[in-house]
Formats: C-alpha cells, sequence, structure tokens
C-alpha cells in the first residue's frame, strides 16, 4: 500500500462528535435506562461512519479460504474436514455460519484465496486464488514476497469493490489457525503455544507434535519482522488477502467485523501498514479457546458475544450483526421524547391537586 493510500485511512477520534453522541445516548438512557454494553458500541459505530445517525447497508460476511502447507507436518487428525469440503459445505448451507448469516441478512460470500485444489462455480464462491496452497513454513517460505504483495491487491480490489459499509472477515482451511498462530507470537513477542487453538479434545502427544514443528518454523524464519516478510515468511494466503481487505474497508469508512484468530492475525499485520484500521474493527469470536483470547489482548479488546461456542470462524460475527444493528438503532430509529428528562418522583416545589371524593 502507497503512503498515499495510507492516508486515506482516517483516525475515527472526534471529541466533539463523540460528546454528541454520548449525549444521545444518555438522553435513551434516563428515558428507558440503561443499555448496557449497546451505549459504547453505539457511540463506537457513531465514530466510525462520523456521523450522529450511522446507518449500514448490503453487510458481507467473507470467509477467506486457503491451504497451508505446514500441515504436512502435523498430525492428520488435528486438521479435520479438508478445506475444500469446508468451502462446498459453507457454499451449500450445511454450516451454522450459513444459516445464520442468511436468517440476518448477512451475505455470505467464500473468498478462494488459495485452496489446494480447483473449486467448481458457485454464485457465492469468488475465485480469486493466488496459488494452490502455500509452501511447508518449517522448511521454506510459506510464498514469495512478490505473492504476498498479490494476495493484499486481491483483498484491496474485493473491498473496494463491495456495495456495502460492513465487511465481516473470518479464515478457513486446514493450518489458518496455526499459521496465525506463528504470525501473532512473533509480532507479540510471545511464545507460540500461547496462540494455538487447542480444545481438549486435542491429543497431549498431538500438541506437542504440533508445537515441534511450529516451533521449527519459527526457527527458519527467525529475522521475519516486516509485515510482508511476515506474511511471506509464515503464510498464508488468506491473511494477505485480509489485509488488503481490511485496509480498503477502513479507507472507506467501513465496519469491520473481525471473527477468530486467523482474521486478528490480519488485523494485526494492516495495523502495521496503517496504524487506524484498528479503529474500524470490532471483535467477535466462534470459540473458546485461549489462542484467541491472546490475540483479542494483543487490542485490548473483548468479543461483543461470548456464547461458550466451538464452530467454524464466522459464526460468531453472523450471531453478533443483530446487536450491531440494535446499537445503531439506538441512534437512527429511536424517536426523540419532548422533554426528554422525566423526574423519577414529583417535584415537591409542585403543588399537586388533591383528589376528592
Amino acid at each position: 500500500m502507497t503512503v498515499a493510500q495510507q492516508s486515506l485511512i482516517s483516525p475515527t477520534a472526534n471529541p466533539e462528535l463523540e460528546l454528541a453522541l454520548r449525549d444521545r445516548v444518555d438522553r435513551r438512557s434516563a428515558i428507558a435506562g440503561g443499555l448496557g454494553e449497546l451505549e459504547p458500541l453505539a457511540v463506537r459505530l457513531g465514530l466510525v461512519q462520523n456521523s450522529l445517525t450511522p446507518r449500514f447497508r448490503d453487510p458481507v460476511l467473507a470467509l477467506f479460504a486457503a491451504d497451508h502447507g505446514i500441515v504436512v507436518d502435523a498430525p492428520g487428525a488435528q486438521w479435520g474436514r479438508p478445506t475444500r469440503d469446508q468451502v462446498q459445505m459453507s457454499l451449500h448451507a450445511q454450516l451454522p455460519v450459513s444459516v445464520f448469516a442468511r436468517l440476518h441478512g448477512l451475505h455470505l460470500t467464500v473468498v478462494d484465496c488459495g485452496v489446494a485444489e480447483n473449486m467448481p462455480p458457485h454464485a457465492r464462491l469468488l475465485a480469486r486464488k493466488v496459488a494452490h496452497g502455500t509452501r511447508n513454513a518449517r522448511t521454506a517460505l510459506a510464498m514469495s514476497v512478490e505473492q504476498a504483495h498479490a494476495g493484499v491487491r486481491v483483498g484491496m480490489e474485493i473491498a473496494d469493490n463491495l456495495p456495502g459499509n460492513v465487511l465481516a472477515c473470518a479464515g478457513m482451511g486446514q493450518g489458518s489457525a496455526e499459521c496465525a498462530a506463528l504470525v501473532l507470537s512473533r509480532l507479540a513477542d510471545q511464545p507460540v503455544r500461547d496462540f494455538v487453538v487447542s480444545g481438549p479434545t486435542m491429543r497431549q502427544d498431538d500438541l506437542v507434535h504440533l508445537l515441534d514443528v511450529l516451533h521449527g518454523a519459527m526457527a527458519r524464519h527467525r529475522d521475519a519482522r516486516d509485515p510482508m516478510d511476515l506474511l511471506a515468511a509464515f503464510g498464508g494466503y488468506e491473511l494477505a488477502v485480509m489485509v488488503g481487505a481490511m485496509l480498503v474497508a477502513a479507507s472507506k469508512r467501513s465496519l469491520i467485523i473481525v471473527d477468530g484468530i486467523a482474521a486478528c492475525a490480519a488485523l494485526k499485520l494492516a495495523s502495521l501498514i496503517c496504524a487506524p484500521v484498528t479503529d474500524y474493527a470490532v471483535f467477535c469470536r466462534s470459540h473458546v479457546h485461549r489462542g484467541l483470547d491472546e490475540a483479542l489482548a494483543l487490542f485490548q479488546a473483548s468479543a461483543l458475544l461470548e456464547l461458550g461456542m466451538d464452530s467454524a470462524d464466522g459464526t460468531g460475527a453472523a450471531l453478533a450483526w443483530p446487536m450491531i444493528r440494535s446499537a445503531a438503532a439506538l441512534l437512527t430509529d429511536l424517536h426523540e421524547v419532548a422533554g426528554a428528562r422525566l423526574a423519577s418522583r414529583p417535584d415537591p416545589s409542585v403543588n399537586v391537586p388533591t383528589l376528592r371524593a
């Protein structure tokens, strides 16, 4: 991204507008009672759109899919369904995320950033394959720097052509969470174990083997620090495409909904290219694993909803969308009440006539 393009992402900080938004929300609370976390979320949404009446249109939930070469060294049972099957299931309403997205008015799109196989055409599939999967990050660069740049450009083109002003991002694919853990570990200078998404069903010896593979990748690329170098070192193509999409979405003052550790890694990389991109992000979670706790902590953020799920990334975004719409409605759809201050008890200075039998 050029310096000129970076400057197009404006910070959302606007003290005068924030004060007006808070006053608007407070007036609602004075009448109907406090609405908890919806209130700061409403203010945040107003700042994102630089408006007292934020309105969202044509929201897109994009699942960015790719394969990762590092899986060849990891225990097979860890990876679950092949990426191609995950894509097909999401496109044919065989995953909860697909059903929830349709139910709540989100346009579900799957982006083939680098699935190893060629995918059959589908109305909701964007074929933007950079390559047929990355190489094994433990033994080589996952991709070339040129491929990393190509992935970012793909994401920029996708976001530039979106008709609406909401982009929910989630990663999909075998090895996606582990490659994201490598990126976040290097950026946070924390052990990669902190970011590994491991559930109670993972055998201890499988976890030990997986960590050996990831530590090998970290050692091989110990000098990678720059965002594009990190993308090239660890992958994957879905991270690169999400980086570009997030940067352009923020430049258009679109809301970015971040769901899952892969999307967190992409946002962290994007923030190194242009820091204000994080101003436009809210966070969701589709599972309860420790690795995502650490990822959210990097942004000093919490998820909009905590539902104890262990589902595919994107599910949390689909379920949080009604909450986001409700927060915006506090500012846009709730009619003002004349004389907004409603006294909780009669003013003693006012004579109230007494009714006599």
